[in-house]
């Protein structure tokens, strides 16, 4: 079966950041697959909002090597940027932290403003806040990957990334985070006394 990206993309309700969801993740994975070639189909397991949840290294590392390569240039470059994202978040956590020998594996320096996204993410004194201004960068990143053509997979794929995006700031509540976030904060300062 060839993919018809046409007739599932014009069936969708247009996604706008921060508005309720309007289908989970995994009901649009299944009707993705009604129209979608196997081969096709197959790239939306890939499509994560971890980079490559699979690649450890021996060290145990996360993120040690770069993710997999997948028949989709915007899952790619979602990943290739991600994985850059997360590793200089880790190697800011290990420098605010003053952690003996950093990160476990380097960071990379490109993408640039992953690495720039990072640091701003990092100075933000509500850990709320951080997650909101990254998920509202990776949101604004999907759609830069995407083709002009909105008719094609990469549509497709842009749209199950957003989704999950969607549900996981749906996963956040403001009151238990913060109250949590106090609660961290009280036993850190209570285990420097």
């Amino acid at each position: 079966m060839a993919s018809n990206c046409y007739y599932l993309v014009a069936q969708l309700p247009y996604l706008i950041y921060g508005q309720n969801i309007p289908m989970s993740s995994e009901a649009f994975k299944s009707l993705a697959r009604e129209h979608l070639s196997p081969r096709d189909a197959a790239v939306l397991d890939c499509c994560t909002l971890d980079p490559d949840p699979c690649t450890d290294d021996e060290t145990g590392a996360a993120y040690a090597k770069p993710a997999r390569k997948t028949p989709s240039p915007l899952v790619n470059n979602w990943k290739k940027w991600e994985r850059a994202l997360r590793l200089n978040l880790a190697r800011g956590r290990a420098l605010k932290l003053k952690r003996e020998g950093g990160a476990p594996v380097e960071a990379p320096e490109n993408p640039a403003d992953a690495a720039a996204t990072a640091k701003t993410a990092l100075l933000m004194e509500s850990p709320l806040e951080a997650e909101l201004y990254l998920d509202k960068v990776r949101w604004d990143l999907i759609e830069s990957f995407q083709s002009m053509n909105i008719f094609n997979i990469s549509t497709v794929y842009a749209y199950l990334l957003k989704l999950q995006l969607m549900e996981r700031r749906a996963a956040f509540n403001a009151e238990e985070g913060y109250a949590e976030y106090k609660g961290l904060y009280a036993a850190i300062l209570g285990e420097e006394k």
